[in-house]
């Protein structure tokens, strides 16, 4: 069974990428994640209106984080301090040693090896430092980028679900073949 303590987040970096945790700071770039068409075309979540929406998220995120329920990363580049991106696991249970992974881009940095290079990482984390035993993810059959970055992360289909939703799963021995 895991046990979490994200007391002291974990920052977490790439070649280009600072994945660290979210501050009020980073709620016009929240904002915009949550309230673009093309970011929120397959995720089932309301529509951000107004930006106190996004430093309520934050806090809310913040506070899943404190009672170690969830990991949100927020993605950004070294040499900028504005956000391009998010990556988080949610819906842990700790009695599976599992989790799922949930990410989102700004549409202006999509399909630039970003979310790769994002996914690696917390998958490492997740595998090496948290001990998770496999991490589910939850795509719609339509979004192909995200099936992409699953694939090449040797993430298997487990099941077609309702919606056209498709259900992947990486478990750690097929993460330790890559």
């Amino acid at each position: 069974m895991l046990h979490l303590n994200f007391e002291q987040f974990p920052v977490l970096t790439t070649e280009r990428l600072i994945l660290r945790q979210l501050t009020r700071d980073d709620a016009p770039e929240i904002f915009m994640l949550r309230s673009d068409d093309a970011v929120n075309e397959f995720i089932d979540r309301q529509k951000a209106i107004h930006l106190d929406e996004a430093i309520q998220f934050i806090s809310k995120i913040n506070n899943g984080i404190a009672k170690n329920e969830a990991m949100y990363w927020g993605i950004q580049f070294k040499n900028e301090a504005r956000l391009v991106g998010t990556i988080c696991y949610w819906n842990i249970i700790k009695e599976k040693d599992c989790a799922e992974i949930g990410y989102e881009l700004l549409p202006a940095f999509q399909g630039k090896g970003i979310m790769q290079e994002a996914i690696e990482t917390v998958l490492r984390f997740a595998f090496d430092s948290l001990k998770f035993s496999s991490v589910v993810a939850i795509a719609h059959k339509e979004n192909i980028p995200s099936l992409k970055v699953l694939q090449r992360n040797n993430f298997e289909l487990k099941n077609e679900m309702e919606d056209n939703m498709l259900e992947y799963i990486l478990h750690v021995k097929n993460f330790n073949k890559v």
